[in-house]
Parts: structure tokens; C-alpha cells; sequence
């Protein structure tokens, strides 16, 4: 593996870390909230961003592709 390989590596990695920790920031808000509303709240950005972020680390690990363009897209439609 060269050198460009492994910053893509470990920037892919950091990027999942992030959506992980998102995910997981959600669990806490869902679980320890008092209001449902405020539960609906953190769940739904929560998911929306996690799974953002989360696709943003596959793109960096796929590359430049057809299946990138695929995760772009699906990024999109969430976001709309």
C-alpha cells in the first residue's frame, strides 16, 4: 500500500468513527429524553446524520466509482 492508500485509510476510518459516535450520541438522547417529541427529534437527526456520515466514510474508502455515485445519490434522497 502506498501513501495515498493509507491517508484514504485512515480518513475513511475516522469518518465511520464519527457517524459511529453520532449513532451512539442518538442512543443517549432517545433513551434519556423526558418528551416523546424530543425522543422523535434526536432520533431522526440522529439517523439522518449518522447514516450521512457513515456513507461519506464508504465513499472515501470506495473511491472514485460507480458505487459512490450510487452512495451520493442515497445521501441525497435522505436529505430530501
Amino acid at each position: 500500500m502506498g501513501v495515498i492508500e493509507w491517508v484514504r485509510f485512515i480518513l475513511g476510518t475516522a469518518v465511520l468513527l464519527v457517524g459511529l459516535s453520532i449513532f451512539v450520541v442518538e442512543i443517549f438522547g432517545i433513551f434519556h429524553m423526558k418528551y416523546v417529541l424530543n425522543r422523535m427529534h434526536a432520533a431522526a437527526m440522529g439517523d439522518t446524520l449518522g447514516i450521512s456520515i457513515s456513507l461519506l466514510g464508504l465513499m472515501i474508502f470506495s473511491g472514485l466509482n460507480f458505487t459512490t455515485l450510487k452512495m451520493i445519490l442515497i445521501v441525497a434522497f435522505l436529505w430530501l
